[in-house]
């Protein structure tokens, strides 16, 4: 008889190669190929499965539309996020840099479900039953419907849903979880696949909510394959500078609800803390006006934030002059500048440019560009801008002010943040939104002598 064609595949990334090497040509790792039985490429026919009347599909008209009953996670910017609440049976993906508070935020979402009668599970691969309870006494989350549980073993944690039947599982992180049906260590993209679709499996039977922590790259994405993105019904993304108290959990994907949302936390000394309004963490605390400061209204989301934008111009003898930016795109804050110095006439050339944002915010949007150019305008001439002036718009290469998304409700969040006076797209041009907030400055400086006097 002929001999069974082999060929060898990569325990860690899954690449197939037709002869063995010591090194993966795909992911780089050695002693990884082993040998497998290589396909024939010859289908064999299959047989059609009898459908049984419970199985069998139904016209969608027939199909009841009674709405999922969303549980709340008692977190009001995390039930934001994802659409209203945990629906049964979701799995739910959040990922995020290391330290930035992945597992305090689920270890918080864990005792709000047990202080409301729901049994949780929470099982740390990466930590020890002991650890997870040092966090939870001092963020407050101790609770007796709240199950700790540390293990790595994909088949010892199906055991253990089993054995305490919870209502809600909390697994902290699927990259560290094995199972010894996968090929590969843990972390690999196929223990990962098999750790993900079990977990999943499991939800989808029972109607348990999963909630799975993801480690993720040096360039921020989520570790492990793209296929995990696609298995889980909600991928949500927990942001923020570990230099600053403020994190931003977004969601990537959503089967559940809108994808525009953003949930807003701060990092306590007892825990992580919801931000309702974190409009005034973003401006400044000075009483009176400084020249170089801008207020812009940006969209997070479905949610405006007043953002205030500061500038440092300087002028220097360096052939090249610096232009240093934080919390805004360079090459945007670069295009500003060529648009004041040729549309509005202010000379940047020979100028060192210093740009940031008040409390570690990022904007990345082009309803900024108003702003970000009215306080280079005014760090440039020395003249300040009032604090009742609020501005947003997108600027053109030719000057031209365009109009933004949402405007009408950048517009009544600037209105009840108490800024009087608002510059947007009504100003056809740069030159003209410069005249409006300079003479709006002038103005409330002549109202303030009046009153003085």
């Amino acid at each position: 008889m002929p001999k069974a064609q082999t060929g060898f595949r990569c325990t860690e990334c899954g690449a197939s190669s037709i002869k063995w090497a010591g090194r993966c040509s795909e992911c780089q790792q050695w002693g990884t190929l082993t040998e497998v039985g290589a396909p024939t490429g010859v289908l064999r026919a299959l047989k059609p499965v009898t459908i049984d009347a419970t199985r069998a599909a139904r016209a969608i008209t027939e199909i009841g539309a009674d709405s999922v009953v969303r549980r709340p996670s008692g977190i009001g910017e995390f039930d934001r996020v994802l659409g209203g609440g945990i629906v049964p049976g979701a799995a739910i993906l959040l990922s995020g840099e290391p330290g930035v508070g992945k597992s305090t935020l689920l270890l918080e979402v864990a005792a709000r479900a047990a202080l409301e009668g729901t049994r949780v599970l929470y099982v740390s691969a990466e930590e020890s039953v002991n650890q997870v309870r040092m966090r939870a006494e001092r963020t407050g989350a101790i609770h007796a419907e709240l199950y700790l549980a540390s293990e790595t073993d994909l088949a010892t944690i199906v055991g253990q849903i089993d054995a305490v039947q919870p209502a809600l599982v909390i697994v902290d992180s699927v990259q560290t979880v094995s199972s010894s049906n996968g090929e590969g260590l843990a972390g690999g993209p196929s223990q990962v696949r098999e750790v993900a679709s079990t977990l999943i499996r499991v939800a989808k039977e029972r109607d348990l909510p999963v909630l799975l922590v993801g480690h993720v790259t040096k360039d921020g994405s989520i570790a492990g394959p793209r296929l995990l993105e696609h298995l889980v019904d909600v991928v949500c993304q927990f942001e923020g500078d570990r230099q600053t108290a403020l994190r931003f959990v977004r969601a990537l994907k959503n089967r559940f609800g809108p994808t525009d949302e953003v949930g807003c936390f701060e990092m306590a000394g007892d825990g992580i803390v919801e931000v309702p309004d974190p409009s005034g963490l973003f401006l400044s605390r000075s009483s009176t006006p400084v020249s170089g400061t801008c207020v812009t209204v940006a969209m997070e989301g479905r949610r405006p934030l007043a953002v205030e934008v500061q500038a440092l111009v300087v002028a220097t003898t360096a052939p090249n002059p610096r232009r240093v930016t934080n919390g805004v795109d360079a090459s945007r804050v670069a295009m500003l500048l060529a648009v004041l110095e040729r549309r509005a006439g202010i000379r940047l050339g020979d100028k060192d440019v210093y740009v940031s944002t008040v409390g570690g915010v990022r904007l990345t949007e082009p309803g900024a560009d108003l702003a970000i150019a009215l306080a280079i305008a005014s760090a440039a001439t020395d003249r300040a801008i009032p604090h009742t002036l609020a501005a947003f718009g997108e600027i053109s290469l030719a000057g031209e002010i365009r109009p933004v998304s949402s405007g009408k409700q950048r517009a009544a969040e600037a209105g009840r943040l108490g800024f009087a006076t608002r510059i947007d797209d009504k100003s056809a041009t740069i030159r003209e939104a410069l005249r409006v907030g300079f003479s709006a400055a002038s103005t409330e400086r002549e109202r303030e002598l009046d009153a003085a006097f």
